[in-house]
């Protein structure tokens, strides 16, 4: 393929693909002249975006509001391929497959095609459900991780022998197969032309880059840092054997990536590295659509994940028992309203970690999770003080894992999707030719009963490792529906155990303190989980004051200052007839719209 030309403003412009996303919305005259093959759709979204209104674009932390429609993510670059994906006529799911397939180019700490997701929509009036989590190998075995003496060892978290096999890539085919409108190629088209191309590193792409150099294989060294280090800001990056291997997939679809040359190439990268994946493993992989968890909070229908997610669940039976407090009189942040909330999670997590686990495996008491009875029940034992402390694990691993981003068209439809390859850069093996990370989600099943994972989760058996079972997730896309039954927000976050409070706050922000979404995620987030027994506050936007009274409640508190400590939400809220989209201020990502 020869790149894109173009002129902006009369001037030629010769850097490719990313300076025509970069300018396509705020340009009034731009000629995209394509020379690529397949390309013609794509220039035909950047020219709509050339000769319409400016996107309404607005930085991390920063409410941009559009009449039609919305993107946020924490890939600028990828917002904005979604945002030109609706532009063209593609709806909701068209966007969000670009936007996928964008950030496993410009975002690789968390986007990717060698992991793995789940994807919450509402098309024309129906919610559904699509999972394509990873799944274990054929050839795994429940104490596979543990050494002779029976203790853990890291082999779950680096190297080939953590990777589940992947399932992003037929998630996302699955997805586009259903409800796209738009072309496949066209919805594969930006990424593949940003890998082959290239674009700018940015100082937060550089940031992940060095802060898991240490961990990376030959293979991802030799991409990411061929000369020994990483990137630096403002050097062009590409990625050829990537855009490659997204050719094939928009040749072929998903047999494309479980099939043919890059299946070849994941088992050879398996095989150099100790790793159980196989051919075989690689083609019976399904994604799989599961019914939405649905349940009411203060008037409002929730929609959220189900199970292999333990997110959509734990939120139901936190929310439940918090319907019994007045919120709102509390106080956004007091002391008060901290307690009753932290408690709440408590016993929430507790169920979580013990009762859930892959449906296909176990039996999930769902009914526990969104009985009313059961959170009437669990809400009289919020008020005791609390005494006994639990010992405390090590901090969870730092550090941006996980992405999610949050879409709406201009039907009123709606995708939130959460991708990962579990922790940043997942295992910290690429696939050799192939360009593209491989997850490390073997370390969410039960590696042990008696230990913490690396998001500091203490699991129970039924989570435990059975070849062909996925493994759990804390993942919680959610839409809550206005009183038309029409998407209201939009939301979902990154963080592991830190996803499902940090989405729950920004809806008790909106729904409880009616906040605007600006100040609904810029707020102080806290966390609290079953084990430790502890309250993480963030710090200094919560008050000194209020983390002493938490203390003399009986609370073990933990101060934490920075940007890494809680979960990252991408959210979009629909107020006065309009989009408003938020990316989380404590990162670099965008709201982008029309």
């Amino acid at each position: 393929m020869k790149p894109i030309t173009f002129t902006l403003n009369g001037a030629p412009q010769d850097n490719g693909l990313e300076d025509v996303a970069l300018h396509s919305g705020f340009v009034s005259r731009c000629v995209v002249a394509a020379r690529s093959q397949g390309a013609a759709l794509l220039c035909a979204a950047l020219l709509a975006g050339c000769r319409a209104a400016p996107l309404a674009e607005a930085p991390a932390g920063q409410a941009a509001v559009a009449d039609s429609a919305m993107v946020v993510s924490a890939s600028p670059r990828a917002a904005r391929v979604g945002a030109s994906m609706l532009r063209l006529g593609g709806n909701a799911v068209d966007a969000a497959v670009a936007v996928a397939f964008t950030l496993a180019v410009t975002y690789p700490t968390a986007g990717n095609l060698g992991g793995g997701g789940l994807m919450l929509a509402r098309i024309n009036g129906e919610t559904m459900a699509l999972d394509f989590r990873e799944v274990a190998p054929q050839a795994a075995t429940r104490d596979m991780y543990l050494d002779a003496r029976g203790e853990p060892t890291d082999r779950s978290v680096t190297g080939a022998l953590a990777v589940g096999v992947p399932g992003s890539v037929a998630g996302l085919y699955e997805a586009h197969r259903k409800y796209g409108a738009l072309p496949w190629r066209a919805v594969i088209q930006p990424a593949m032309e940003l890998a082959e191309y290239g674009f700018r590193a940015d100082a937060s792409f550089v940031e992940d880059l060095e802060d898991n150099l240490p961990r990376f294989s030959p293979s991802t060294k030799a991409l990411y840092a061929p000369n020994g280090v990483p990137f630096d800001t403002g050097m062009k990056f590409r990625n050829a054997d990537l855009a490659k291997t997204l050719r094939l997939i928009a040749e072929r679809g998903a047999a494309g990536f479980y099939e043919g040359e890059t299946a070849d190439l994941i088992v050879a990268e398996m095989q150099r590295g100790g790793g159980i994946i196989t051919l075989e493993d690689l083609k019976r992989y399904q994604p799989k659509w599961r019914k939405p968890v649905e349940f009411t909070y203060r008037g409002h229908r929730v929609l959220t994940m189900p199970p292999i997610s333990s997110g959509g669940l734990t939120l139901a039976l936190t929310a439940g028992m918090l319907e019994g407090f007045d919120l709102r009189a509390m106080g956004a942040n007091s002391a008060d309203a901290i307690h009753v909330i932290a408690e709440a999670e408590r016993e929430a997590f507790l169920r979580r970690n013990t009762l859930l686990a892959d449906p296909d495996f176990v039996t999930i008491p769902t009914e526990r999770f969104l009985s009313p009875d059961t959170a009437r029940v669990l809400r009289t034992r919020i008020g005791r003080t609390k005494h006994t402390l639990s010992a405390l694990p090590p901090d969870p691993v730092r550090g941006r894992h996980t992405t999610h981003f949050s879409v709406v068209d201009g039907q009123g439809n709606a995708v939130a999707l959460t991708t990962t390859l579990n922790t940043g850069f997942g295992s910290a093996v690429s696939v050799s030719g192939a360009g593209f990370l491989l997850n490390n989600e073997m370390d969410d099943f039960t590696v042990s009963t008696e230990v913490v994972n690396q998001m500091g989760l203490r699991q129970g058996e039924a989570n435990a490792i059975v070849p062909g079972k996925r493994m759990l997730s804390s993942m919680t896309p959610t839409i809550v529906l206005d009183s038309s039954g029409a998407p209201l927000l939009v939301t979902g976050a990154s963080g592991g155990a830190r996803i499902i409070t940090a989405v729950l706050q920004v809806m008790l922000n909106v729904i409880d303190f009616q906040m605007p979404l600006p100040e609904a995620m810029r707020a102080p987030r806290f966390h609290a989980q079953d084990f430790p027994d502890r309250i993480d506050l963030s710090m200094p936007g919560i008050a000194e004051s209020t983390a002493v009274a938490l203390e003399a409640r009986g609370h073990t508190v933990r101060r934490k200052e920075g940007p890494l400590g809680f979960g990252w939400a991408q959210s979009i809220l629909r107020s006065g007839g309009k989009w408003h989209g938020v990316s989380e201020p404590r990162g670099h990502g965008i709201a982008a719209g029309f």
